[in-house]
C-alpha cells in the first residue's frame, strides 16, 4: 500500500471519529463569534449602554430643574429669634379673619390692642352678699347627748326625764289607717314602730334647754351626721309642717311612695 494513501485514510477516519464522539470539548479554533467569548462581550456592551442612558437621564433632570424652577414650600423653617422674643411672642390679630364674600358680608372690626383687667362688678342683688342665717335656738340651749330614747309617737320620744318631739315635723297618729290601691293598713302603728326601732340602743344629740321641763319641747336632733327630722319625713314616717324646712323631703317621700304613702 502506498504510504501517502494510508496517511490520507487515517486522517479522514480521525475526523469522522471526532464528529460523533460525545462530550467533546471544542478546540480553540472552533470558537467563533457565538461562543462564550462573544456572549461576554455582548453583556459588557449592554451594561455600558445602560450606564450611558442613566447618565443622560440624570443630566436631563438637572437641566429641567434649571429651566422650570419649583416654588418654595410654605413650611419653611422659622428664622432664629432671641430668647426674649421666644418667651413673649407677639400676637397680631389685626385682619386675621379670613375674608369671605366681601361684597355681601362686612368683616368685623378687630383691634389689636392688649386686654386690660378691670375690677369685678358688684353683685346684681343682695343675695350674693347675704350672711349666714342666725340660729333660732336660745343661747342657753346646749347640744346634749340623750341616751336610751323611747318613742312616744312617730315624731316624739322620752329620754333622761325629758319629753321631746322633733321640730318641724308632725307625727302620725298611732290609730291612723292608710289606703294604698284600695288596701287598708295600720300606717300609724307602723310609723311609731319604725321610729322606735331606729332609735333603739342609740344616743341622740339634741339642742335642749338647761332645765328639764315637764311639757314636751320641740328640739332639733341628729343621730351621728343624720338629721332625725329629715330621716323621718324623707322615709314617710312623719309629716312636714307647712312652716318647716322638710317640705321637699315630704314631696320626695310621696313621689317615691315611702312610708305611709306606700304599700303596707
Amino acid at each position: 500500500m502506498d504510504p501517502a494513501n494510508a496517511q490520507c485514510r487515517f486522517t479522514g477516519l480521525k475526523k469522522v471519529r471526532s464528529n460523533w464522539l460525545p462530550n467533546r470539548r471544542p478546540a480553540s479554533s472552533e470558537l467563533g463569534a457565538g461562543g462564550p467569548v462573544g456572549h461576554r462581550g455582548r453583556v459588557r456592551m449592554m451594561i455600558a449602554l445602560a450606564g450611558i442612558e442613566l447618565l443622560i437621564g440624570i443630566l436631563l433632570l438637572v437641566k429641567a430643574a434649571t429651566l422650570f424652577p419649583v416654588e418654595r414650600s410654605l413650611t419653611d423653617p422659622a428664622p432664629d429669634v432671641g430668647d426674649d422674643v421666644a418667651r413673649h411672642p407677639a400676637r397680631s390679630i389685626v385682619n386675621s379673619a379670613r375674608k369671605i364674600a366681601e361684597d355681601l358680608i362686612a368683616p368685623p372690626q378687630i383691634e389689636g390692642s392688649e386686654m386690660e383687667r378691670v375690677e369685678p362688678r358688684l353683685p346684681l342683688g343682695d343675695l350674693g352678699l347675704a350672711s349666714r342665717p342666725k340660729s333660732w335656738m336660745p343661747r342657753d340651749w346646749r347640744e346634749t347627748l340623750l341616751y336610751d330614747p323611747v318613742a312616744t309617737s312617730s315624731a316624739g320620744f322620752d329620754s333622761m326625764g325629758r319629753k321631746l318631739f322633733i321640730s318641724g315635723t308632725q307625727g302620725v297618729q298611732t290609730d291612723r289607717v292608710c289606703l294604698f290601691h284600695e288596701s287598708a293598713w295600720p300606717c300609724g302603728q307602723r310609723a311609731y314602730a319604725a321610729f322606735n326601732n331606729w332609735m333603739r340602743g342609740r344616743a341622740l344629740n339634741c339642742f335642749v334647754p338647761p332645765v328639764v321641763d315637764r311639757f314636751p319641747v320641740a328640739v332639733t336632733c341628729r343621730l351621728g351626721k343624720q338629721d332625725v327630722g329629715a330621716w323621718l319625713v324623707s322615709n314617710g314616717w312623719a309629716l312636714a309642717l307647712p312652716s318647716g324646712i322638710y317640705g321637699k323631703a315630704e314631696a320626695t317621700a310621696r313621689a317615691a311612695e315611702m312610708g305611709i304613702f306606700g304599700p303596707p
